[in-house]
């Protein structure tokens, strides 16, 4: 028994050495990518510069000075957030409908905050503001995905079925993007462009102020995220469980429908529409780590979601540079091919 007890002890302190060691790999991938967003483009850019230019007081070149803090700067700040934004949005909402296969993107939220985006836009309507703010975006885009929630969650109410849930997500989402294309269609040339930039996805052109609000909403969110983690876990196994545990299965399914909604709403305002990391990342967490611990996967997720989104970032802006790509097809040329590898992986270990 003795001999069973320390290997049992032995295999224990193996699996969290290797978890610990993943975690370390995760955060230097998403430092190191930061690094190389923020040097690496069409006018490259030294480190020793670099730190000088973040540090000092004024950069040494007023050219490099502009490209770094302007524009490179928050393009790779906004990136790392969103990126975890939507990582841990897929993991809330996989938790609460008990489904691997959801996230934003596949339930229509993203396509409900696009639409309201699309009002602010294309429309004109600025919620009795003068002129369209960062703040305004943000409205719009949460009242967009709190709308298309609340329909979703209706239909989980009235149907049994995770399938007809998720084609009753898609269809929320294919009417959104046809109400956005008849706005599209009474548009201005000037604002459809915009929009239609907008709607390809990008961190590209995020001022201070949309990385300040950014920023101000995600990172407390994600530390709730990392509260609920225990809560998380009881709703894995049962709503009667969870209340046999004193968890308050009502507020908690509260807390995810609202910390979702804002999540992917303040990435969508600022970023657009961006798919499949949300469906990703949470995937290859599960992989990797070989749990469905929240506890886990949240922080991982962080480190994932902000890796990928960085990863895919700089693929988009520096495959055919000067040109840019499309940030939705980059997550998907990249993501997808890793999913399935990591699951044929699992599948022969």
């Amino acid at each position: 028994m003795e001999g069973l007890h320390h290997g049992s002890c032995n295999r224990i302190d193996t699996r969290l050495a290797l978890m610990f060691f993943i975690f370390i790999v995760l955060a230097l991938g998403m430092v190191l990518v930061f690094f190389l967003n923020v040097r690496v483009g069409s006018t490259p850019i030294k480190l020793r510069e670099i730190g000088a230019i973040l540090f000092g007081p004024q950069g040494p070149a007023e050219k490099n000075y502009l490209i770094i803090q302007r524009i490179r700067l928050p393009r790779a700040l906004a990136s790392q957030a969103g990126g975890a934004a939507l990582a841990i949005t897929g993991i809330l909402l996989q938790t609460y409908f008990a489904n691997p296969i959801i996230e934003p993107y596949v339930l229509g939220v993203s396509s409900g905050s696009s639409l309201f985006v699309g009002f602010v836009m294309l429309g004109g309507f600025t919620f009795g503001v003068k002129r369209i703010t960062p703040v305004v975006l943000f409205t719009g885009a949460f009242l967009g995905a709190m709308l298309v929630m609340a329909v979703i969650l209706f239909a989980a109410s009235r149907v049994k079925g995770i399938t007809t849930l998720l084609i009753i997500g898609l269809m929320a989402g294919y009417t959104c993007s046809a109400a956005t294309s008849i706005l599209s269609a009474y548009a201005e040339k000037e604002q459809l462009a915009n929009f239609a930039l907008w709607n390809m996805g990008s961190f590209a052109g995020l001022t201070w102020g949309q990385i300040r609000i950014m920023y101000a909403v995600i990172l407390p969110l994600l530390g709730l995220s990392f509260l609920m983690g225990k809560p998380l876990n009881a709703l894995l196994l049962g709503d009667p469980y969870a209340q046999s545990m004193g968890i308050n299965v009502k507020m908690t399914r509260y807390g995810i429908i609202l910390i979702s909604s804002l999540l992917v709403s303040v990435t969508t305002a600022f970023a657009g529409p961006v798919s499949f990391i949300g469906l990703a990342v949470p995937h290859i967490c599960r992989i990797l780590f070989r749990t469905s611990d929240c506890r886990i996967l949240i922080p991982a997720a962080v480190f994932g979601g902000g890796l990928m989104a960085g990863l895919c970032d700089f693929a988009a802006r520096n495959i055919v540079s000067p040109l840019e790509l499309p940030l939705g097809a980059i997550t998907s040329i990249i993501g997808a091919p890793l999913v399935v590898f990591l699951l044929l992986r699992k599948e022969k270990l």
